[in-house]
């Protein structure tokens, strides 16, 4: 069976076309993303904009076509956490399946903790024993723990790069006084679930999962993509640290130079390595495998669970 997965993200909107065999490895035969950025696109109310509701519904009508014209037996479409947290999130939904016939599954915060865990699962193994993933998107920070397919605790923070990114900088570089403002409020948002989930022992294996991590990992010397999958990449807090005091201080164009920012990304990365940076300090992790698997192959190794015609 042909599955397309639809993921309506903060910052992207990305089809994957995966050949999906019972027991089998969901390698995409075909994947197509482009540049979203929604959580910026928000009025003060909360609610998704016009703007942002035009270029959604534009996104997602070219995904819906492609998924046809790649013969995907099934679409299975869902949207995180910036529809999610819109205040208009109902109106958004309607509107994109009047235009497009693709009705998007609101993913709650657990739910996509849970699924990005067991992509996790599914990559290490269970020789990884327990499992802490960290995964940063742009709308939001997803953490979860545990030792079997299913996490003990899983927590969904409105911690996401391009979320602070739009809350938090007004300049480009930011300033130091909001950079050391925005550690203080990661901290404090951070310290209950943190405790939660070190309650639960410490780790065999530490895991981050998402784009915003695979940048960190890169620019503190991790191999490039093209080294494929199955190369071991870690990011480590004393790297992570020598990072953020040198990305802080360069503008946003001056990121997307680095090898490995994309300009889509280079404006929020600094907000994410600030994430990541709290995040290892409150769990007590010193380094982090990446984990070339998240939320999309999450859902697709569930939908496999649950049989295929």
């Amino acid at each position: 069976m042909r599955l397309g997965v639809l993921d309506v993200g903060s910052n992207t909107v990305h089809l994957v076309a995966v050949d999906a065999t019972a027991g089998g490895r969901p390698t995409p035969m075909s994947d197509w993303k482009t540049s979203l950025r929604l959580v910026e696109l928000v009025d003060d109310d909360g609610a998704i904009d016009e703007r942002g509701l035009k270029k959604l519904t534009k996104a997602v009508s070219e995904a819906a076509e492609l998924s046809e014209q790649l013969g995907c037996d099934e679409v299975i479409p869902f949207a995180t956490s910036a529809v999610r947290s819109a205040t208009n999130k109902k109106e958004v939904i309607e509107h994109v399946a009047k235009k497009t016939g693709i009705t998007l599954e609101i993913l709650s915060g657990e739910d996509e903790a849970r699924l990005t865990f067991l992509a996790a699962r599914r990559w290490y193994g269970w020789s990884a024993g327990r499992i802490a993933n960290l995964d940063i998107g742009g709308g939001s920070l997803e953490i979860s723990t545990g030792s079997d397919e299913h996490p003990d605790v899983a927590y969904s923070l409105d911690l996401g790069a391009g979320r602070l990114t739009h809350a938090w900088f007004d300049t480009d570089p930011p300033e130091r006084k909001k950079i050391n403002l925005l550690r203080d409020y990661i901290d404090a948002e951070l310290a209950e679930p943190a405790k939660m989930m070190r309650a639960f022992g410490e780790p065999r294996v530490a895991a981050a999962t998402s784009k915003t991590f695979r940048t960190l990992a890169r620019l503190t010397g991790a191999a490039p993509s093209s080294a494929g999958p199955f190369t071991k990449r870690t990011l480590t807090a004393p790297g992570l640290r020598q990072l953020i005091a040198f990305i802080s201080r360069m503008t946003a164009s001056d990121r997307a130079e680095l090898e490995g920012v994309s300009a889509d990304r280079s404006h929020q990365i600094v907000a994410g390595a600030l994430v990541a940076e709290a995040s290892m300090r409150a769990l007590g992790l010193e380094e982090l495998d990446i984990c070339p698997w998240a939320l999309r192959e999450g859902v697709i190794l569930q939908r496999i669970d649950k049989g295929l015609e």
